[in-house]
């Protein structure tokens, strides 16, 4: 098959599960690209992207698109159907709010244009699940997720909890839907000690207000109140980066807290002995599943699929944007940090049964299955894709 998994942000765990599955699809047999936008991410990202690209048959093509709805994704919309019509796609897959609408209005104008329409599948990652519904930025996303499911052929959800959500708020979906929970490699089940300078804290992803940046940072504060005088790495960038770095200076905690820019997590998990998730909205996220599957203790919050990955143990589990609940299980933490570690293991052993990227791909291959079938495929079928001759296409920066 032809696959083209289309994506907007090309950064963090939504990142991670795209080349994920496109590397496990590749090795399966199937032609697959990515698509994502030229306007996110650094050098991380970058060397990243430089990586992956040339294993893909159709590589990686980057163009602008704007996280708000903005007038300028009529443009966008224009150059990615360019692209993504020259691939024939026999199965369109979309990943978060904006690149989830892509795929599936550049899906269906394939169909209109060639008679061929690929399968368009959409799969949120949280996205515009996390407004408020009762906001009028949610009520605007909400309709617009109803308009665009009469152009989807199936829904892929992360979690439970995701689904739920979008029955919530969307409606219940008319279309055929799967649940696949994000999965590890077997090597990331290697448990990571930290190193002898080790800080007592690490906060890892991007910088803003929906990931509880500023909730990690005050409950420092309390621990220091407290007399506590603990060490942390906040390593990752966002738009509110800035604001962050005012706030730890504003609370007189700089000789305490350390920024760094992002890195593998694997690489950043050394550098502290616990990890702590603030977040107030989540999806499934794989820092919760790459810290516990490297043994390492971990504080997070009762938000989206996390307490699915702690089954049997969401008691754990902080309240979201709750400052002083967040510094008590801190304190603990501190205070035993070999009872955390004793949890991690124990959790370790759990997701090893639960989450693997074999269990994901058999999942969404299954999925894609149920949806095709061998006589309305495109094009190819299989492994025949490798068999078309034709060059592959690497890392394009589409000028504006």
């Amino acid at each position: 098959m032809r696959i083209v998994h289309c994506v907007r942000a090309p950064i963090g765990g939504i990142f991670r599960h795209v080349v994920d599955l496109a590397t496990m699809q590749t090795a399966a047999g199937h032609s697959v690209g990515i698509v994502c936008d030229s306007l996110t991410g650094g050098d991380f990202e970058a060397d990243w992207i430089a990586d992956v690209a040339p294993t893909l048959a159709f590589g990686i093509a980057r163009f602008p698109m704007r996280r708000a709805l903005s007038p300028s994704d009529f443009a966008s919309t224009r150059r990615l159907w360019r692209h993504i019509a020259g691939l024939r796609p026999d199965v369109l897959h979309g990943h978060g709010s904006k690149g989830g609408s892509f795929a599936r209005l550049i899906g269906t104008v394939l169909g209109w244009r060639s008679g061929k329409r690929p399968i368009r599948i959409y799969c949120p990652h949280g996205g515009s699940l996390h407004f408020d519904a009762r906001s009028l930025e949610g009520r605007v996303y909400f309709a617009l997720e109803r308009i665009l499911e009469r152009m989807t052929d199936g829904l892929v959800f992360v979690s439970d909890f995701e689904r739920r959500s979008y029955e919530a708020k969307i409606g219940r979906p008319k279309v055929p839907t799967v649940r696949a929970y994000n999965g590890l490699m077997p090597e990331e089940f290697e448990p990571i000690l930290p190193a002898p300078d080790a800080v007592d804290f690490l906060y890892i992803g991007m910088l803003r207000e929906l990931k509880g940046t500023d909730v990690f940072i005050r409950a420092l504060e309390g621990l220091a109140a407290r007399g506590i005088t603990a060490k942390a790495l906040i390593v990752g960038v966002g738009d509110e980066h800035a604001a962050y770095e005012r706030l730890v200076a504003d609370l007189g905690l700089a000789d305490r807290v350390a920024f760094h820019d992002p890195m593998p997590i694997r690489d950043a998990l050394p550098l502290a002995r616990a990890v702590v998730l603030p977040s107030r909205a989540e999806s499934l996220p794989y820092v919760v599943l790459e810290t516990l599957a490297a043994a390492v203790p971990l504080i997070a919050t009762r938000v989206g699929g996390i307490p699915e990955i702690y089954e049997g143990h969401a008691d754990r589990l902080v309240p979201p944007g709750d400052v002083g609940a967040l510094t008590d299980a801190m304190q603990r933490q501190f205070d035993d940090p070999a009872e955390g570690v004793t949890f991690a293991s124990v959790m370790r052993n759990s997701l090893a049964e639960r989450f693997t990227v074999e269990s994901m791909m058999r999942d969404i291959g299954a999925f894609y299955a149920r949806l095709v079938e061998p006589s309305d495929r495109c094009h190819t079928s299989g492994s025949a894709a490798h068999d078309l001759g034709e060059p592959p296409i690497r890392i394009r920066e589409p000028s504006p």
